[in-house]
């Protein structure tokens, strides 16, 4: 079961497509795609054959197949996934994606990883819904079992606050999946 959630996790990992709302907008193509990290992201493919494409999440498709969890990643989701771009794992200490990496410390990757993850379909609507309902405040469980807390930073821009007190906002808003959404945040998030 613990396996098959952490895979569930991960199937939203990844990612991004379709439309946008809130504060930052990606760029819209056309054909009505949206684009992230310079390339098309389509709504009718799932996290993994969007993800890949990306240029700005090279370094959390690089975790997820440290983490060998490449495979699980095209289950049907719904999945709400935070997604780091390079640049925020780029800000982690020196050393620290190059340990994450390696073998031996799979496990915390993995936890690192799926703590990106909410379970359902939660759009940026959703989570400022949430944020009212909770007046000021979303506590969103993730699947690792951890929580993060969503609060809006001005009239239309969400933040999350990690367990150990970081802060990451949302770059990119409503990135539809054919198997959950994703927003592109700015930091990477850290369980306790």
């Amino acid at each position: 079961m613990k396996k098959h959630l952490l895979s569930l996790a991960f199937v939203a990992l990844l990612g991004a497509t379709a439309t946008t709302s809130v504060s930052a907008q990606a760029k819209m193509t056309p054909a009505g795609t949206v684009m992230v990290g310079g390339e098309a992201m389509y709504a009718n493919k799932n996290i993994v054959e969007n993800a890949v494409n990306s240029k700005d999440h090279t370094t959390l498709v690089a975790a997820v197949k440290a983490a060998g969890l490449v495979e699980t990643l095209q289950g049907k989701g719904p999945f709400t996934v935070f997604a780091p771009t390079n640049a925020a794992f780029n800000a982690l200490p020196a050393g620290t994606v190059e340990t994450l990496v390696k073998p031996e410390n799979k496990a915390t990757l993995t936890k690192i990883l799926t703590y990106h993850v909410v379970a359902g379909n939660m759009t940026a609507d959703k989570i400022t819904a949430a944020i009212k309902a909770g007046k000021g405040t979303a506590s969103l469980k993730t699947v690792s079992g951890g929580t993060l807390k969503a609060t809006m930073n001005g009239p239309k821009n969400v933040v999350l606050t990690d367990e150990k007190g970081n802060v990451s906002t949302i770059s990119t808003y409503d990135v539809l999946q054919s198997n959950g959404v994703i927003h592109v945040i700015d930091k990477v998030v850290m369980p306790n």
